[in-house]
């Protein structure tokens, strides 16, 4: 007999798309006796004996369901149902001191005037009593309610006993008060623990028993939680412990020794077909008037560039600097434009990092800032006959220090050429940064901050202003540092794209195809390579005797006659 039971009694998570109100949980309980243990040994016995079992089932079972030793009870979602003591608590109106008090007091003289009372052990704590926080807290007493072990609980379990107290007692702050402290450097341990605390919202269910002797119903010591059911707003509902679906009944072992038996079932009525179909054709039709409704809002033509116009989006991500001598590092970036590109009018073309301490990987200290960033910029050509390659983009960028007196530090300079293919790639570049000769130039680095800085920072590459044909950086003195590295998404989009793929020609002037400069530039190395071919061709001609070129043209005529 000590085997015959379920000792399962985890949580069990359900996912139901109808409303959690249609639930019913059927709940059985029966104390375990010499006569009830008796007749399940001698069922058995019957089963196994098929042609006798009818007359001896039913004198047992008629012997069984004698006194009051079980109940069943089929309860809803959220249902009351009454104890003992709460029938004898709310009958007295000067107890009653809230508007769900009051509201229990007019319910229970209802049930004594009708005598209609349909439970007597079984009973509910829904979600607005005030019993139900308080049962969460007798929770954490045992680690398993069926059978009462005692333990101690652990810390994540009193907090998220506690949430609906804190849920409850949460204000909602003044978006307009900036906050003085925003990062924590220094959490303690109680910090960590109070804040690091899932809150869900949940609405909460107890079915108990009082599982008293007979004659004893009422007492406050004899209640003990049979089956809690959750559910939140998104279709969730755990039930502990899971229905028994055909297995063993659970086993209750009181303080005074009693044991009962108590099995949980699904009771609920499930849809009939021609429901179940209508309201999955109700789900159809709103799926497809939710899809015609975004289309609507979308549109059917694809958004393209005017004619004449390459559209380049980038979608960048600075993912981490290393090699660089202080610590406390940030990112200050922009974009230059070069001639003939515009961007849009609120579109900002600059940036700056967090500030973002290093970590040693190996023998490099690395700063990782996973930092995104995104421009997009239009180029159009001024003249349909050019057939220079246009300048693309340039992202210059300096690498800046932060010390303890929030003074900063020039670490080093670089610069991005935006690609001219689209696709993805991961770009590291590196970076340098002017030196100043001498002793004093390194002590004031290290002890007061500040370090040479360039008037303009496109003199990394290019400066803006330069109109020569060559620029000399003689006598400029300057020393490497340390590497930023970029995830680049490049996109580029043009009417020509279209047209060339549609039109399949072999060579357009560059007006007309921007954006395919790899593609034009592939044909025009094949033709060079054909021209130069036939160059030497005619040139070893000539340089051949005038008799032998005769007789090789007569073998042509003659071949081919």
């Amino acid at each position: 007999m000590a085997d015959n039971w379920n000792t399962d009694t985890g949580e069990a998570v359900y996912r139901s798309w109808d409303a959690v109100k249609n639930l019913r949980v059927k709940v059985r309980i029966e104390r375990v006796t010499s006569t009830t243990a008796l007749s399940q040994h001698l069922q058995q016995q019957v089963l196994s004996h098929q042609d006798r079992g009818a007359i001896e089932l039913q004198t047992l079972t008629s012997q069984a369901n004698m006194g009051d030793n079980e109940e069943e009870l089929v309860v809803g979602w959220q249902e009351k149902f009454f104890s003992q003591y709460e029938m004898e608590l709310f009958l007295n109106e000067a107890v009653c001191q809230t508007p769900l008090d009051r509201q229990y007091h007019t319910e229970v003289k209802a049930l004594n005037r009708a005598k209609g009372r349909k439970n007597h052990r079984i009973f509910t704590y829904t979600d607005h009593d005030r019993y139900t926080n308080c049962l969460h807290f007798q929770q954490l007493q045992s680690t398993d309610l069926l059978h009462k072990v005692k333990s101690s609980p652990t810390f994540l379990a009193e907090r998220m006993a506690n949430v609906r107290h804190r849920r409850q007692d949460r204000r909602t702050m003044d978006c307009s008060i900036p906050k003085s402290k925003i990062i924590n450097w220094e959490p303690t341990e109680e910090f960590v623990k109070s804040s690091h605390v899932i809150n869900n919202a949940m609405q909460t269910m107890h079915i108990m028993g009082d599982l008293a002797p007979p004659g004893r119903l009422g007492q406050k010591e004899n209640e003990c939680l049979l089956v809690t059911i959750k559910t939140d707003g998104n279709g969730t509902v755990i039930v502990k412990p899971d229905f028994n679906k055909g297995k063993e009944p659970y086993r209750i072992v009181t303080d005074g020794g009693d044991v009962w038996r108590l099995t949980v079932e699904n009771v609920s009525t499930s849809p009939k077909p021609e429901e179940r179909d209508r309201e999955h054709n109700m789900y159809k039709d709103l799926y497809v008037r939710h899809k015609e409704n975004l289309k609507s809002l979308v549109g059917q033509d694809f958004e393209m560039p005017p004619g004449g116009v390459l559209r380049y989006l980038m979608n960048g991500e600075i993912v981490s600097a290393k090699g660089f001598e202080y610590d406390n590092l940030y990112i200050h970036f922009f974009v230059e434009l070069p001639k003939n590109w515009s961007s849009l009018p609120l579109q900002s073309l600059s940036g700056v990092t967090q500030t973002c301490r290093t970590k040693t990987l190996g023998k490099e200290d690395v700063a990782f800032y996973s930092y995104p960033f995104s421009f997009e910029a239009f180029y159009m050509s001024e003249t349909e006959s050019g057939e220079s390659i246009p300048q693309w983009p340039v992202l210059y960028f300096r690498v800046l220090s932060l010390d303890f007196w929030q003074r900063y530090r020039t670490e080093g300079y670089g610069y991005l050429l935006f690609p001219a293919r689209p696709g993805k790639r991961t770009v590291t570049c590196h970076t340098w940064r002017p030196l100043q000769t001498g002793t004093i130039s390194a002590l004031r680095r290290f002890f007061i901050g500040g370090s040479p800085e360039l008037e303009e920072i496109s003199y990394v590459r290019v400066p803006g202003t330069f109109k020569g044909e060559r620029l000399s950086r003689f006598g400029f003195c300057t020393q490497t540092t340390g590497s930023v590295t970029f995830n680049l998404h490049c996109i580029q989009q043009a009417r020509a794209f279209v047209d060339v793929s549609m039109l399949k020609k072999r060579r357009e002037k560059v007006f007309h195809q921007l954006g395919g400069f790899s593609q034009q530039g592939a044909i025009c190395t094949i033709l060079e390579a054909f021209q130069r071919a036939r160059r030497k061709m005619q040139e070893a001609r000539e340089s051949l005797p005038r008799d032998l070129i005769h007789a090789t043209s007569q073998l042509q005529m003659e071949s081919s006659a």
